[in-house]
């Protein structure tokens, strides 16, 4: 079931949202691991009668402490929020993660956010779970502080696959060494970015293969190469197949790294247009070509492995 979302962006929640099972994390991804977690949440919500609420932060707490990391999202905000509604999420919070609330004492955070703001009754975390000034608060001081303020702290075991725990980070690993298609298969469904196509120097056009140009923002940069993708244009259902460069184009000198994507057998206008390129398997790596018929050769050679993919 798809359930509509309500989105707060501080924790003066309406009273119907209170008292309700608090999801706090990142979730960036939202994972298997992650989905463990919320299919849990969903048959104590039909047990219970509670709703299901999710606090997360923006930016990204790592993000906002070490400034230099600037390509590390798995995926945008609001492919979060389409995902947690297949969970049955009814809220979510997006805290902005700033100073003055990174300066918030571990106990303040407790009393004044989960206590007194959301009231939260079940208070999932994972084990590894920190909070408040210096990241002095701890799963071991939310447990110790359930009696006082009345909830529950849940935090299941991590999911594991041959022994490695299911992670943000493991993904991001996985997409950076190329190993696109395990990284869906962690994910439970095609990683994808979302993007404006841009006006780009229409180079491709020239060589035969017209590409869609998008900015992939704070993306995590998977291994720069050539990717089987699929394309969705807006939200339409409706996939189209291509294939797509992530990189830096060596052979054009381009400075700044760059999506494009061709679509198979499309000539429409899609300037302006949002497209989610889902990454089906990587094809090879980023190289430099020494002339443009070499480049257009191996071109070629791309299309025809990348549309073996589904």
């Amino acid at each position: 079931m798809v359930s509509k979302v309500k989105y707060y962006n501080n924790f003066n929640i309406q009273k119907k949202h209170k008292n309700s099972i608090i999801l706090i994390g990142n979730f960036d991804g939202v994972h298997l691991g992650h989905q463990k977690l919320f299919k849990k949440a969903l048959i104590l919500k039909k047990r219970k009668k509670y709703k299901i609420g999710v606090v997360t932060f923006d930016p990204i707490p790592k993000m906002f402490f070490f400034k230099k990391i600037k390509n590390y999202r798995i995926s945008n905000l609001n492919q979060k929020l389409e995902i947690l509604k297949n969970f049955e999420v009814d809220f979510v919070v997006n805290k902005k993660f700033d100073l003055k609330f990174s300066k918030i004492d571990c106990n303040k955070f407790i009393d004044n956010f989960l206590y007194k703001k959301l009231s939260a009754k079940l208070i999932f975390v994972s084990n590894n779970f920190r909070f408040g000034h210096k990241r002095e608060g701890d799963v071991k001081l939310l447990k110790s502080l359930e009696k006082k303020y009345n909830y529950k702290i849940v935090n299941p075991s991590p999911l594991k696959k041959k022994e490695k725990i299911i992670s943000s980070t493991l993904i991001r690993n996985l997409l950076e060494t190329g190993q696109v298609s395990l990284a869906n298969k962690h994910l439970g469904r095609n990683w994808s970015i979302q993007g404006v196509v841009k006006l780009g120097r229409r180079i491709g056009k020239t060589i035969g293969f017209p590409t869609c140009n998008i900015d992939i923002e704070n993306y995590v940069i998977a291994k720069p190469g050539v990717y089987a993708v699929k394309i969705f244009i807006n939200k339409t259902k409706k996939n189209l197949k291509g294939i797509a460069n992530l990189g830096f184009r060596p052979t054009f000198n381009q400075k700044k790294i760059l999506l494009e994507v061709n679509i198979f057998n499309f000539k429409r206008n899609l300037y302006n247009k949002q497209l989610t390129v889902e990454f089906l398997n990587f094809i090879r790596g980023e190289k430099k070509f020494k002339s443009i018929e070499e480049l257009k050769k191996q071109i070629k050679k791309d299309v025809k492995q990348a549309k073996n993919f589904k």
